[in-house]
């Protein structure tokens, strides 16, 4: 006898289980939020907005692995919801994502200049559009079309809250149910749980606690333009004691010449590159010259310890490491790149050749020559790595 296939309601309300396990015990410790904050922070770690479902917003964006996580990934980029589907590139962390201005270009030096903008290509101006791209990607949560968000919503355990957070009628149209999901998950993560300020380094500024030795070490090296020389990009403002003058970028674009991924199952093609401003996810923003191809946007150093992979494509997974890339990159390049057939160091190997002049090497620390001393030593990158994890929320004084 063949069995009749589970109705769409049925399933629904299995996966709401899963919705619930993952979702209280977070709830229990949330800090107080406007009624749209928490109807999206219910939509953020609803596991059924996904086909198939088991995927949620928070399966990428974990808060134990400041904001980011990869939905259990190895390689560097994220699992998607559908067996054997991976995204593009590296989660990148959410935390403090509101502050995140819109894409821009500014002039600096006289020079045309990318900022702003979500995702690490800035292709998204707002949070609500962003939060279109994962649910509707392929190879992300893969939800067919506005249509099936908006059944599953109104379907969904808080439907009731998000009708009243958003004043949504009973004549609502399936247009204003969508908006209100995507809305809902913008001012959740704009909310306070997801920019607390509430690390060592937030309680230094309210004169609650100080820097160790080490840390305050690591202070000078990250600011100091000689040294590390962070501040170039993962920018602050020293004077002034407001924590959202302390975000810790400067949200503009850079070319770091990474090391290709070899664990991203897209790499085995020597084709598959990753542009940045230039693609594939988008096209060259007009205004900008061909130099920005291979930039990503800058992201914020706050929690940037407890996350699992670095950089766009996840080719670091240890924060010490990434610290030692910035210094010998340029000094030391074998221990980051192959050899080609000639035996050579494949420098920049992420990139096509046509764009190699593109990666940043004026600025400290990539000024340096192969063979000459890296600005920081052993000491020095672990004083900046003690720094930078006292911008990790959750410090108790």
């Amino acid at each position: 006898m063949r069995l009749a296939a589970a109705s769409p309601a049925r399933t629904l309300a299995r996966a709401a289980l899963l919705w619930s396990a993952a979702c209280a015990a977070a709830l229990a410790q949330a800090p107080t939020l406007s009624p749209q904050a928490l109807a999206g922070r219910q939509v953020f770690f609803d596991v059924r907005l996904s086909n198939p479902q088991g995927t949620s917003c928070a399966s990428c964006h974990d808060a134990r692995q400041g904001w980011a996580g990869n939905n259990r990934s190895k390689s560097g980029v994220a699992n998607g919801s559908s067996p054997g589907a991976f995204t593009g590139r590296n989660s990148p962390g959410l935390a403090y994502v509101g502050f995140v201005p819109a894409f821009h270009i500014k002039k600096e030096n006289g020079k045309a200049k990318a900022a702003g903008g979500l995702f690490w290509d800035g292709r998204a101006n707002t949070l609500e559009e962003q939060a279109r791209g994962p649910l509707f990607a392929k190879n992300e949560m893969n939800l067919a079309d506005e249509r099936e968000l908006v059944f599953r919503l109104r379907s969904a355990p808080y439907a009731a809250e998000l009708r009243a957070a958003f004043a949504l009628a009973d004549t609502a149209t399936d247009a204003q149910w969508a908006q209100a999901g995507l809305s809902a998950l913008g001012a959740f993560q704009r909310s306070p749980e997801v920019a607390p300020f509430s690390s060592k380094y937030d309680a230094m500024l309210r004169g609650e606690a100080k820097l160790s030795p080490a840390e305050a070490r690591g202070l000078r090296l990250f600011a100091d333009t000689k040294k590390g020389n962070c501040i170039a990009c993962h920018a602050f403002t020293p004077k002034s004691k407001n924590p959202a003058d302390h975000l810790f970028t400067d949200f503009t674009y850079d070319n770091l010449g990474l090391p290709r991924n070899r664990a991203i199952a897209a790499t085995a093609d020597p084709k598959q590159v990753d542009l940045g401003l230039c693609g594939p996810a988008r096209d060259k923003p007009r205004g900008l010259a061909n130099n920005v191809c291979g930039a990503f946007r800058v992201p914020s150093l706050r929690n940037a310890a407890q996350r699992p992979f670095y950089f766009h494509n996840g080719s670091c997974t240890d924060l010490a490491e990434v610290v030692r890339f910035y210094v010998e990159r340029d000094t030391h390049p074998e221990k980051w790149y192959p050899k080609d057939a000639k035996g050579k160091v494949a420098l920049f190997n992420d990139l096509p050749k046509q764009y190699l002049r593109n990666v940043n090497r004026d600025e400290v620390p990539y000024d340096r020559k192969r063979g000459q001393k890296p600005r920081l030593d052993d000491a020095d990158i672990a004083d900046v790595v003690a720094f930078i994890k006292t911008l990790d929320d959750g410090f108790k004084p």
